[in-house]
């Protein structure tokens, strides 16, 4: 899961806008969120219990869980109700959120803009950060919506986070129902939850 959490740093840095203002306008508004995350972290060293649930917010509120997770399930998303799509996300999105702040010094890393390539409600951008020296290319599938732009998925390596999930959620489904999934991913956050 670490290379999520870099790649969410990452997003923290660029995105784009339909035309060159908005891209501008959002390209400063992500790089004063970054600012402020790095701002919390300081140089080095933990930060306190205040701290790191603002942290939590600034770092996951650029994600897009439905829309992550309705591509995660795929065809399985239709089948669900909108009570079951909602419990989904509610639960992914807390796993998701409680596991990025496992690596903090991931958000200190510096960030470059390599492309930025728009097309009407769809954008694509490619970052590079240097992290423990090691350079690592990311690319962000972002979806505008009600005048936001928000990622729905990020490749690192070419390597899609929503395929992983794809594969291990589906293959779930497919041999034991969706009930299991969730049950198991219910599992996984109270044993998130225990631990902090």
């Amino acid at each position: 899961m670490k290379s999520l959490f870099i790649a969410l740093l990452l997003l923290v840095a660029a995105l784009p806008g339909a035309a060159q203002s908005t891209t501008d306008e959002i390209r400063v508004m992500l790089e004063e969120r970054d600012a402020n995350i790095k701002a919390l972290l300081g140089p080095e060293g933990d930060v306190s219990d205040g701290q790191r649930e603002e942290l939590q917010h600034l770092i996951n509120g650029v994600i897009n869980f439905r829309e992550m997770g309705k591509e995660a399930l795929g065809p399985f998303w239709e089948d669900l109700s909108v009570e079951e799509q909602d419990e989904f996300v509610r639960v992914f999105s807390e796993i998701v959120r409680h596991q990025s702040l496992s690596d903090l010094d991931v958000y200190r890393a510096s960030v470059t803009y390599d492309a930025i390539s728009v097309d009407g409600d769809s954008a694509r951008v490619t970052t590079t950060t240097i992290y423990d020296e090691i350079p690592v290319i990311v690319e962000y599938e972002l979806l505008r919506t009600s005048g936001e732009w928000t990622a729905r998925d990020i490749i690192l390596d070419d390597v899609s986070t929503v395929g992983g999930y794809s594969r291990s959620f589906q293959t779930v489904i497919r041999k034991r129902g969706f009930d299991s999934l969730m049950t198991s991913l219910n599992k996984r956050l109270d044993s998130i939850r225990s631990e902090s």
